[in-house]
């Protein structure tokens, strides 16, 4: 491919603006990233792969703002399920779904302040959170738990509360994923997910959080990879400009939320935009359609993709398909960003600290939300005091929240009760027995130890359902903890719902089970 020479610097320097890639590293930022940043590109996205600690994030980032002194320097740390900061040991705050079972905004604003704490502690600026997406599609397979809950009312007021939290510590607040993930059962990593209900019911329920967050002051809102065809039958949110610019940027008066902030594309590289229309053009259609910032996602970027990208860019307005005052316009939109996280990083610099005694509050948040319900006749929940056996039924990897994360309330049982002992298991295992036969393997594991099983999205598996059922017909004692969201809990069983899979909301769990009380 023939690299093109630009005929202004303006011009070259507004399509490296808008490009937000990501990168492999830890403790050095790659030679070509930190050039780039000093031709024009304005900002870059880190994902778990990038974080060790806090004091390695800040150092990381402290070399980028060499390079770039307003440098946006993006993250999706949800909190919950989706952590990049705890990627290794499960995060120290719940997520949203069991915020939005507690339904408390303080509480959420709270958990959201101590997110932009840690996040602002680390050099990040920019936090791709909250998801204010509704879930109202219980076979959703990419949201879940990432959502307040089912109720627009509900998830709009935590939304809210999670923008004002976070952007109190001085990270611009992202909501996502316009304009509403949540009435869906395909996931946007691997296809292309349809939206097929009415402009009444999209302005009724999906975008009532997102109006709420833009009222708000959110800096920030993401496009989603979905099809809706009541706003555009043809392409999807994020290359849309019927949805992009004439239903978020439009104003009130004509029926849109008038929102003049940044709006990011989620990772333009999932497949319901790259393999439909190629990652170059993808990037063109999206700039074209209103979006300011290309997030280049989950996978690295190097300096080839990066300068290709440009170079697209840079041809799409020579050639008349991007107009060049739109590619000016979201390179600006990005640089007005840069400008207030600096200002805000100032700011919060000299204010006085607030002391420590933050970093408690995703515990209590995860106690707060921990509901236990006791077997229909049983008077009382009696607490393992002896060591159990655990075994964890995990499903296949949603992208966004990874595989590389331990959840479950193993780790702490074994340290409430020492001596007990886990087991992993998974659909590839009731394939290849059976779920009674899985089941089976399971009570022998166990033999006379209390028997807790841990499952997640039991009622969007078959397998790990059908299992539990055999589990609990031959041992009707099991103790079932349901870490995703909860729906009927199985006959004749305790069952715990913990809203997420945090590693606070596994403690959360185990302190029940165990009859520990905190404190």
């Amino acid at each position: 491919m023939t690299t093109v020479v630009p005929d202004s610097d303006t011009l070259t320097r507004d399509a490296l603006a808008v490009l937000q890639p990501t990168f492999v590293g830890t403790h050095q930022a790659p030679g070509w990233l930190l050039a780039q940043l000093d031709n024009g590109m304005t900002g870059v996205g880190l994902f778990g792969r990038n974080v060790v600690s806090t004091e390695q994030l800040a150092e990381l980032t402290e070399q980028l703002r060499e390079a770039r002194p307003d440098v946006l320097v993006a993250i999706d740390e949800e909190g919950g399920d989706v952590t990049r900061l705890d990627v290794h040991g499960g995060s120290s705050v719940p997520g949203n779904h069991a915020l939005g079972s507690v339904d408390d905004p303080d509480l959420t604003r709270a958990v959201a302040a101590e997110i932009g704490r840690r996040l602002a502690a680390g050099g990040v600026n920019v936090n791709w959170a909250p998801s204010a997406d509704i879930n109202s599609d219980p076979e959703n397979p990419v949201i879940g738990v990432r959502s307040f809950g089912e109720e627009p009312g509900l998830v709009a007021r935590h939304t809210v509360a999670y923008v004002e939290g976070l952007q109190s510590a001085g990270v611009a607040a992202c909501v996502k994923h316009f304009p509403g993930h949540g009435n869906t059962n395909v996931d946007s990593h691997h296809a292309l997910p349809t939206i097929d209900i009415d402009l009444d019911t999209l302005r009724g329920r999906e975008l009532a959080p997102f109006q709420a967050a833009i009222a708000a002051g959110t800096r920030c809102v993401m496009s989603a990879h979905i099809l809706v065809p009541a706003l555009d039958p043809d392409r999807p949110g994020t290359l849309s400009p019927a949805v992009l610019t004439g239903l978020l940027r439009a104003p009130v008066a004509e029926g849109g939320l008038g929102f003049d902030g940044l709006i990011y594309t989620d990772a333009i590289e999932m497949r319901a935009v790259a393999e439909t229309y190629g990652l170059d053009q993808g990037c063109v259609l999206a700039i074209a359609a209103g979006a300011d910032a290309l997030c280049i996602g989950g996978t690295p970027s190097d300096e080839a993709e990066v300068l290709r990208l440009r170079d697209a860019l840079v041809t799409a307005v020579r050639t008349g398909r991007l107009p060049e005052e739109r590619l000016h316009e979201a390179a600006e939109r990005v640089r007005a960003l840069g400008r207030w996280t600096t200002a805000e990083r100032q700011r919060i610099a000299r204010r006085p600290s607030a002391g420590p005694g933050g970093a408690e509050i995703g515990l209590i948040a995860a106690r707060r939300a921990v509901r236990l319900t006791r077997p229909a006749g049983s008077d009382a929940f009696q607490p393992v005091t002896r060591p159990a056996h655990v075994a964890a039924f995990t499903p296949g990897a949603n992208i966004a929240v990874g595989d590389e994360t331990p959840w479950g309330p193993g780790t702490e049982l074994t340290r409430l009760l020492p001596g007990t002992t886990t087991g992993d298991h998974s659909r590839t295992d009731a394939e290849r027995l059976g779920p009674v036969e899985l089941a089976a393997e399971v009570l022998a594991a166990a033999g006379e130890r209390p028997l807790v099983a841990v499952v997640r999205d039991s009622h969007r598996h078959p397998w790990m359902a059908a299992t539990l059922t055999a589990l609990v017909a031959a041992r009707p004692d099991t103790i079932v903890v349901e870490m995703g969201v909860p729906h009927a809990a199985p006959v004749g069983a305790s069952h715990i719902a913990t809203y997420g899979a945090a590693r606070v909301c596994g403690q959360a769990a185990a302190e029940i089970i165990a009859g520990h009380q905190p404190g």
